[in-house]
C-alpha cells in the first residue's frame, strides 16, 4: 500500500508534484467519497504511475441560494478510503490558497453551459470551470478522471480542455449505481426512506425511453415524453427538467442519430437528483 502524502499550499504541490512517476492521473472530487468516486480512483490507479487526489468544496460553484455549509464532509473517512485505494497524494487546499484577496480572474465556456444544468443553476459551471483550470494547472496531470453522472461537467470539461489545448486526456467512467439502479451521489443522504425509495423512477424512467430507442423509436420527443410519463406516475417527484440532446453538443434534438445523451433533474422533497443515460 502507498504511503498517502497529504498536502495543502499550492507550493506543497510543485514540491511534490516534482518527484512522482509519469504518468500522473488526477481526480478531483468535493470528498464525502463514496463508490462512485472510489471507482475513478481504481480506475486512475489501473492507468496510471501515479494518482493525486483533491478534496475540494468550492465555493464558486454554489449558488447564494445553496447551503454551502450543509455540503457533507468526512475527511477523515476519505483519507482512510485514499489511502486503502493507493494513492500517492492528497490535496487539500483551502478556500483562502484557493482564490485569495482580490481574486478576479474566471475562465468561462459559453454556448455548452446555457442548456440543462446551466440553465438551472446560473453562475455554477463558471465556478467548475475555473476551479478545475486552476486544478490541472497546479496538477500537471496527463489523465484526469470524471464520473460520468455529471454528463454535462464532463462535456464542459472536455470543451475547456480542448479549446484551451491543455494536453489532459479527460477520462468519463461509468455511472456506479444503488441496487435499485439509483446513481450514487452525496445527495442521497438528503432523502428521508420514502424519498429513498422512489428516487429509483429517474433510472428507470431513462431505462424506459432506452427501451423505445432499442425498438426503434427515433422522435426525441417521443422519448421525452416516456420519462416524463413514468417521472409524473411517482407522487413525491417533482420534475425539472427532461432532455434528448447530441452527446458532445449538449443541443436538443429532433431526431436521434449517433451518440445521445438522455438526461434528467427530479427533486425529491428538497433534494435535487440528476441522472442519464447515453446511447447510440
Amino acid at each position: 500500500m502507498n504511503e498517502l502524502q497529504e498536502i495543502v499550499t499550492f507550493e506543497e504541490l510543485r514540491i511534490a508534484r516534482a518527484s512522482l512517476p509519469e504518468p500522473v492521473g488526477f481526480v478531483p472530487t468535493m470528498g464525502f467519497l463514496h463508490e462512485g468516486h472510489l471507482s475513478l480512483v481504481k480506475r486512475a490507479c489501473e492507468q496510471s504511475a501515479s494518482v493525486v487526489v483533491s478534496i475540494f468544496v468550492n465555493p464558486t460553484q454554489f449558488a447564494p441560494t445553496d447551503d454551502l455549509d450543509a455540503y457533507p464532509r468526512d475527511l477523515e473517512r476519505d483519507r482512510e478510503l485514499l489511502r486503502e485505494a493507493g494513492v500517492d497524494l492528497l490535496w487539500i487546499p483551502t478556500p483562502e490558497e484557493m482564490y485569495p484577496p482580490g481574486f478576479q480572474t474566471w475562465v468561462e465556456a459559453e454556448k455548452i453551459t446555457k442548456p440543462l444544468e446551466g440553465a438551472k443553476r446560473p453562475g455554477h459551471f463558471r465556478g467548475v470551470t475555473t476551479v478545475v483550470a486552476k486544478l490541472f494547472n497546479a496538477v500537471q496531470p496527463q489523465m484526469a478522471f470524471f464520473g460520468q453522472k455529471d454528463a454535462q461537467q464532463v462535456a464542459v470539461i472536455r470543451r475547456m480542455v480542448r479549446d484551451l489545448n491543455m494536453p489532459i486526456e479527460i477520462v468519463a467512467s461509468p455511472i456506479i449505481r444503488e441496487r435499485d439502479g439509483l446513481a450514487m451521489s452525496s445527495r442521497n443522504t438528503y432523502l428521508n426512506e420514502a424519498e429513498r425509495q422512489a428516487a429509483s423512477v429517474l433510472y428507470k424512467s431513462l431505462l424506459a425511453a432506452q427501451s423505445a430507442y432499442k425498438k426503434g423509436e427515433r422522435s426525441a420527443d417521443s422519448l421525452r415524453r416516456v420519462m416524463e410519463g413514468i417521472i409524473t406516475d411517482e407522487p413525491l417527484a417533482r420534475l425539472e427538467y427532461i432532455s434528448c440532446a447530441d452527446y458532445d453538443s449538449l443541443e436538443e434534438l429532433t431526431v436521434v442519430s449517433g451518440k445521445t445523451l438522455l438526461s434528467l433533474a427530479v427533486y425529491l422533497g428538497r433534494t435535487r437528483l440528476i441522472d442519464n443515460l447515453v446511447f447510440g
